[in-house]
């Protein structure tokens, strides 16, 4: 069976690599998660904390005067922090919770650019015993209320710019008890609002002799809301347990050794940000850079060069970015530094696998898993050979299977739904308060991950799409629910339905269809205007990037907008079954 129209990058002789690779999935052996369970450091009782794994362990250790993370803000300013210095910062932070009366189980989201302070706040949130909800910093004023007041958020972590963008909905939320601003380095004059806490002088009345909460592997850690087809995006948390494959995986999968730097481009409001931003690499004592900047190919690169990343982990809209820029752009750089890069977010087409050879060195490695199952699932190990286009095999411990709608398995090199067996370490335990869509997401011993696929007769797994109306766009998933809802609420638009339509560089975009109120006239200016009101209401992330007026929607009897129908008519499909439709008249 042909599985890709580009020849397998075979495996490398082991004296290619510049350390041996931590992972050879040929010779895993009888696997037993007990053993990856005995290489953390366990709290008194067999509690278990992300913040003690992921800082702690390493502070009160051999590795507290190591750098844990280099920051280098858009400015060009740097700052290094060590382990212990984490430590002293994110013990503060959980201390000043305690003085605003936060106790296990309560959230306290943050709302941040990439700076420092998220990452100490972060880690402190998990300390105090609470949950973490980190959101875009991109997001317009509607996700971050739908967030905030879903999952009953106690706290909101802040910036000044930050906090005037959804200053209008913060009135709206009744169970938020106190906003917290960052005003980093004095940036902004006039920071704080009335009612507002100052995030420094939290830290100066916080005490200095923290005890972690002793929480155990089963408590609440963490939150990222995921969207669906239908209804408001869903809060999946997830456990501290998860921390377990996160520290797993940065071994297996991203190859992570002790004298690495390594450089996650992933933003901390989407999981890859938390998981493999902060748990993979801090749990595995790994020094990582982390980046204020926004893209672009001449900047990455600098970045790789200046501070010798050594591992790179970063989204195939990002690399299909930088290969638009060509290789003139990275061979003006010094990237000798780099032995290891892997992608994730959405399926890596094989041209970019095969680029990453001519332009960095190496292929790029790219790994398959979702919000829900909390860490990387199926890879491309450094030891095994790549074939372009696959999301590569399952990680020791995970069981994968291709089935029918019947949950029968499918034959090798046929398409079915990818669906995994469940309690894994990383899986997420609920979606918040929502335990009907939760429970639907198991049957027949499975767990249902909502995505199409296929498996090769050499065990690797092949991406084919979304079963569902779900829309990726550079890695992002967007519910059309959540667009439709925002468009209806222009005062020109009647209906609205939303699609994802194929892209290039950002795998899907969102397009929407509108129809207008009755005497409303179809003009560019008014097209605009709905973008703009859009993006002002989501953000440029979540909003359509092209609008095209209908007269009106194709609808069920029962008045559903049928999306399949939009898109089959926009790709120029057939249009299948439309028997029912409602009439025209």
């Amino acid at each position: 069976m042909t599985t890709s129209t580009f020849e397998t990058i075979g495996k490398p002789p082991v004296d290619q690599f510049k350390v041996k690779p931590n992972l050879d999935p040929d010779n895993v052996g009888e696997f037993d998660w007990e053993q990856v369970y005995s290489e953390l450091d366990w709290l008194p009782g067999g509690g278990l904390n992300k913040a003690h794994e992921a800082i702690d362990r390493h502070a009160n250790g051999p590795r507290r005067d190591k750098i844990a993370m280099i920051w280098e803000g858009k400015n060009g300013e740097r700052e290094d922090y060590t382990f212990g210095q984490m430590k002293e910062l994110t013990d503060r932070f959980a201390g000043a919770l305690q003085n605003l009366g936060i106790e296990t189980g309560d959230r306290v989201f943050l709302f941040l650019d990439r700076i420092p302070e998220l990452y100490i706040a972060f880690f402190g949130i998990l300390k105090a015993g609470a949950v973490v909800g980190p959101l875009f910093s991109a997001f317009g004023p509607d996700p971050v209320r739908d967030r905030l007041e879903d999952s009953g958020a106690k706290i909101l972590v802040t910036q000044p710019d930050l906090r005037r963008k959804v200053a209008e909905i913060l009135s709206q939320l009744p169970a938020l008890e106190h906003t917290i601003i960052i005003n980093k380095n004095g940036r902004d004059e006039s920071a704080l609002e009335a009612g507002d806490l100052d995030y420094d002088a939290q830290m100066e009345a916080a005490p200095s002799d923290f005890s972690i909460v002793n929480t155990s592997q089963y408590d609440y850690s963490i939150m990222h809301y995921t969207s669906g087809t239908t209804g408001k995006p869903k809060g999946a948390v997830h456990r501290h347990q998860a921390c377990v494959q996160q520290y797993a995986t940065g071994k297996w999968a991203l190859d992570l050794h002790e004298d690495d730097i390594y450089w996650c481009t992933a933003d901390p409001g989407w999981v890859t940000g938390t998981s493999y931003g902060m748990m993979a690499p801090w749990t595995n004592g790994v020094t990582q850079l982390i980046y204020e900047g926004g893209f672009r190919a001449s900047a990455w690169f600098e970045q790789i060069q200046k501070h010798k990343v050594t591992v790179w982990y970063t989204a195939p809209t990002a690399i299909r970015m930088l290969m638009k820029a060509g290789v003139a752009v990275p061979h003006r750089y010094d990237l000798s530094s780099l032995r290891f890069s892997a992608s994730v977010g959405e399926p890596l087409n094989p041209e970019a696998v095969v680029w990453g050879e001519e332009a960095i060195g190496m292929p790029f490695h790219d790994n398959w898993w979702q919000t829900e199952t909390g860490a990387i699932m199926c890879a491309n190990y450094a030891a095994m050979p790549i074939k372009p286009g696959s999301m590569g095999r399952p990680i020791p411990g995970v069981e994968l299977g291709i089935v029918d709608d019947d949950f029968n398995a499918v034959p090798a090199g046929e398409d079915g739904n990818l669906v995994v067996r469940p309690n894994w370490p990383g899986m997420f335990h609920a979606y918040w308060e929502n335990s009907t869509m939760y429970n639907s997401r198991f049957k027949k011993g499975w767990y249902i991950t909502g995505d199409r696929a296929r498996v090769d007769e050499d065990g690797y797994f092949w991406f084919v799409g979304r079963a569902d109306d779900v829309i990726n766009t550079a890695g992002h998933l967007v519910g059309p629910f959540e667009v439709e809802s925002a468009l209806i609420e222009h005062p020109d638009v009647a209906e609205a339905g939303v699609i994802g339509k194929p892209d290039p560089i950002a795998m899907e975009i969102v397009k929407a269809f509108v129809s207008l109120n009755d005497g409303v006239e179809e003009s560019t200016a008014l097209r605009n205007d709905i973008m703009r009101f859009a993006r002002e209401k989501l953000s440029t992330m979540v909003a359509p990037r092209e609008i095209e007026f209908v007269p009106s929607l194709p609808k069920t009897r029962s008045g559903k907008i049928m999306r399949r129908l939009l898109k089959a008519r926009e790709l120029g499909l057939p249009e299948g079954d439309t028997s029912t439709l409602e009439d025209d008249d």
